[in-house]
């Protein structure tokens, strides 16, 4: 593995990764908010509908963070070589989903001052919310730049076996796959980066080829009495 094919997260990918966190943590400090106000307010035979409320708004809330910060390690991805950082960084969503709710659901399981039915229905519903926002946040295939570094690599290969030039690709800003020509029917008229697969993995996150494109140079590599004898069939 060349060294000019290793995995680093553009100038850009990484400012759009640190803005996603930042609302990611905005989402977080949100939802542990939400949760001190409903142990504090919340938690009484009186309150009940509202405390419902008050879970279903921090769950929203757990959720969505942990969907910025995924999109984050997406564009921006930690390597595997430092383990510790590498766990946090990808399951830091589900770390906060649990503690979103963890404080919330012993509060409600021993409180004296409530009702066994308050109790139960207002605990289970926090405890299941709670199992949702971890599962949510979890990331059971996280990306690195070990991974990222291995798919450019057989992008790379699978390009030159179909005689793309992989330092030579286009891709739009809204698109999620490369393509071999600037003409493609599904990027026609757009605004276009011109780059390597690399760069266009390091800025976009994309690492698939253009079936149109795809279909168009394995067809090129046909031989030409070869296509003229399945014209003619």
């Amino acid at each position: 593995m060349s060294e000019k094919n290793v995995f680093e997260a553009s100038p850009e990918a990484k400012g759009k990764a640190k803005q996603l966190r930042l609302f990611a943590v905005l989402a977080w400090v949100l939802a542990m908010a939400g949760q001190v106000f409903a142990i504090l307010k919340l938690i009484s035979d009186e309150t009940l509908i509202w405390l419902i409320v008050a879970i279903v708004v921090i769950l929203i809330l757990a959720i969505t963070g942990s969907t910025l910060w995924k999109k984050a390690n997406k564009l921006d991805p930690a390597s595997e070589k430092d383990k510790t950082r590498f766990f946090i960084q990808n399951q830091l969503g589900a770390i906060m989903g649990v503690l979103a709710f963890l404080p919330l659901v012993i509060f409600i399981f021993t409180n004296k001052d409530i009702s066994g039915k308050t109790k139960g229905i207002a605990g289970s519903i926090a405890a299941i919310a709670m199992v949702a926002a971890g599962i949510t946040g979890a990331d059971f295939n996280p990306p690195s730049v070990e991974k990222y570094t291995e798919e450019i690599n057989q992008q790379n290969e699978a390009a030159k076996s179909l005689g793309i030039d992989s330092d030579n690709v286009y891709w739009s800003a809204a698109g999620n796959k490369y393509h071999i020509h600037d003409n493609c029917q599904h990027i026609r008229g757009k605004a276009l980066s011109n780059g390597s697969i690399k760069q266009s993995w390091e800025d976009k996150g994309i690492s698939e080829l253009c079936k149109t494109c795809k279909k168009k140079a394995a067809k090129s590599l046909v031989p030409s009495d070869v296509k003229e004898l399945i014209e003619t069939e």
